[in-house]
């Protein structure tokens, strides 16, 4: 369903351009993949096809074989069975997941909850047996939207389960436990990236006191997903899979980067809040196509290491914080009970 100030114009003449892109990639895949998703080898040519887009009839093939979530599943074969048929221990997990069933993509038609055919079940058996599996996450707001969008594109709840385990537990291990130091870190990261690679930009946003977990989190916490169109998203997704997480920053940083002169423009913090939310929703990422190619053309290389030891730096930053917090928390605790 599309919101009242959608741009119908702009988005039909996308689809007009882009269905011809679909049509000549969907030839040059049905080649790749003639011998089956198992034969695909990593290398160049599928780092190739991978950033040009998946066609939508070969998305849960090649998530499945990229991601490793093929060969988890071959390890287990019954585990998604196995974890669906049981009840959720935790009662409030169980609540959690309810209560957000009806805030996931609530303008998404396949999720009205008066349709028969309504994917909310199929969500919400994927959020149970995910959190039957990990007790350790359970579940975290955020991975209703991941799970949801995984769904949409497999249409096959085993499926997303496998693709939803090596989201949380292989590419992104501390997004979604409760102290969340994994989203918390990258946000970090992000902020020093962009004072290397875009420092007018990121400057602007330091000296206003913006934090960067603002916009940021909500960008990282759903993969895009609640944020950029679908067409864009799935297309991000589709090097998240193959390339790992470094894609999140790349976007992070191409937005920024791409909208610059209007976020230089803002000069009072909510004016500056309310265009971070706006370049999400703009013609520029409708075009799925030439935005991944831009974000990727303006950010530049962005070796994996050098993310690495950003990670570790700031991972080791956000744990001491959180230690500290922690001590503090248990210190006016005990504090409490002796007086």
């Amino acid at each position: 369903m599309r919101p009242e100030m959608f741009d119908f114009k702009e988005y039909e003449k996308f689809m007009s351009e882009y269905l011809g892109v679909l049509s000549r990639r969907r030839q040059k895949w049905d080649s790749l993949v003639s011998g089956g998703y198992t034969r695909l080898s990593r290398g160049p040519k599928l780092k190739r096809y991978v950033r040009k887009g998946v066609p939508s009839i070969h998305r849960k093939g090649v998530w499945m074989e990229v991601s490793g979530a093929n060969k988890m599943r071959r390890e287990e074969p019954d585990l998604y069975k196995t974890m669906v048929a049981m009840d959720i221990k935790n009662k409030v997990v169980d609540d959690q997941i309810k209560t957000d069933l009806p805030r996931t993509f609530p303008n998404n038609t396949n999720f009205d909850p008066t349709s028969p055919k309504s994917f909310q079940t199929p969500l919400y058996n994927i959020l149970k047996a995910f959190a039957n599996n990990n007790v350790t996450i359970g579940y975290c707001q955020g991975i209703n939207y991941v799970a949801g969008l995984l769904y949409l594109v497999t249409k096959d709840e085993d499926s997303s389960f496998w693709l939803l385990k090596v989201i949380c537990e292989k590419l992104l291990p501390e997004y979604y436990t409760e102290s969340m130091p994994g989203l918390l870190t990258d946000m970090k990261v992000l902020a020093q990236l962009a004072r290397q690679e875009i420092p007018a930009v990121a400057n602007h946003i330091d000296k206003m006191q913006m934090p960067w977990a603002l916009f940021s989190s909500k960008w990282f916490i759903c993969l895009y997903s609640e944020v950029l169109p679908v067409e864009t998203v799935l297309r991000i997704w589709d090097a998240l899979f193959y390339e790992g997480t470094k894609i999140l920053f790349r976007v992070a940083l191409g937005l920024l980067k791409l909208n610059q002169d209007r976020l230089l423009a803002q000069t009072e913090f909510s004016g500056l809040a309310e265009e971070l939310n706006r370049i999400t929703d703009s013609h520029m990422t409708i075009h799925c196509h030439t935005f991944l190619e831009e974000v990727c053309s303006k950010t530049g290389s962005l070796p994996r290491a050098r993310i690495t030891k950003l990670k570790e730096e700031f991972g080791a930053q956000v744990r001491t914080e959180q230690a500290e917090r922690e001590r503090r928390r248990r210190e006016d605790g005990s504090g409490m009970r002796d007086g």
